[in-house]
């Protein structure tokens, strides 16, 4: 693989596999998250990578309700009293945004964290919001500069949601001094339900019955069940990052699904879609970079993905990917 460039820092990217902290098994307690966010914190990431899809993208979306209408209401948050509050569109707050960012002062007031906040709750990006939120002392986390009570309270709320963006993400960036997050997941391969979902359903399913999966849902259970010991949320991070994870994977999910004999060709129809949203999900990554040429990239995304990310980025010339477990380690 050719890379470059010759001279300069290059642009690095740790991807991060994660579960979803909010679908486990029993209680989370966020300062288990303390060696991670450590160690994390130890690389010095520039850029912040979310599983989350952007606020353009969701207008882009809610314009097309006939095929968008389920993703809209899956993955999209509401930006409409955020609208009604700032006066902005989401395409307004976007570039009202990226205005305030790049004219942000080196020690910018708490009006000025609001306001920023404000405009990024317009925009469709509420992680980028709840950075600013956390950046505030609990007293001037308030009402005021386009947040109204609601919209306050919202991001109290997020701010106490058990996930990987409000536990991770969010502040992570904070403790680095960056002020917003990347939201680069991408659902524009989405389609319709099949004329018989519940054939469709019962053909992945039935591929999805088989060892790996066996393997796989064991291995969950044993770092599940090691969440109450010392240090066990780093092991499952360790864990969900090792070499050895995509391979098994493919095996128990989209191999498998390549193997479902249906004359529909579900199976197919899943594993394309499935690389489509992928290879969308990097592109995403890869504007963000060649933006902030030699910057380190930490792409935070669900297990699952992580292999497809490391392979198509390793195919970038102007991408080096750092070894998770490296910085993982002790």
């Amino acid at each position: 693989m050719l890379k470059g460039p010759p001279m300069g820092a290059a642009n690095e990217v740790l991807v991060l596999g994660t579960p979803h902290l909010g679908e486990m098994d029993g209680e989370l307690h966020q300062d288990t998250l303390q060696p991670l966010l450590q160690r994390l914190q130890r690389w010095q990431p520039q850029l912040i990578a979310i599983e989350r899809l952007s606020g353009l993208q969701c207008d882009a979306l809610r314009r097309q309700p006939a095929r968008y209408a389920d993703t809209v209401k899956s993955y999209c948050p509401e930006a409409a009293t955020a609208a009604a509050t700032t006066g902005l569109d989401v395409i307004q707050a976007h570039l009202e945004a990226e205005r305030l960012l790049d004219r942000w002062p080196a020690q910018p007031t708490a009006a000025q964290r609001r306001r920023l906040a404000a405009v990024m709750l317009a925009a469709g990006e509420p992680v980028s919001a709840l950075v600013q939120w956390l950046y505030l002392s609990a007293a001037e986390r308030r009402a005021g500069e386009g947040l109204d009570e609601a919209l306050a309270a919202r991001l109290e709320r997020l701010r106490t949601r058990t996930s990987e963006d409000s536990w991770v993400a969010a502040p992570l960036a904070v403790e680095l001094g960056l002020q917003r997050v990347y939201s680069v997941d991408d659902h524009t391969a989405d389609q319709p339900d099949p004329a018989d979902p519940a054939a469709q359903e019962a053909a992945i399913r039935k591929a999805w019955d088989n060892e790996a999966a066996r393997t796989r849902a064991a291995q969950e259970k044993a770092l599940q069940a090691g969440l109450r010991e010392p240090g066990g949320l780093l092991k499952l991070y360790r864990a969900y990052n090792a070499p050895d994870v995509p391979a098994l994977a493919y095996r128990s999910d989209f191999g498998a699904a390549l193997t479902e004999p249906s004359p529909q060709g579900y199976g197919r129809n899943y594993v394309g879609y499935w690389e489509t949203r992928n290879l969308r999900m990097v592109a995403h990554l890869r504007e963000v970079l060649g933006l902030h040429p030699g910057s380190r990239m930490l792409a935070i995304v669900g297990a699952s993905h992580k292999g497809y990310y490391e392979a198509y980025l390793h195919q970038m010339h102007d991408v080096r990917l750092v070894d998770p477990m490296v910085v993982l380690k002790d």
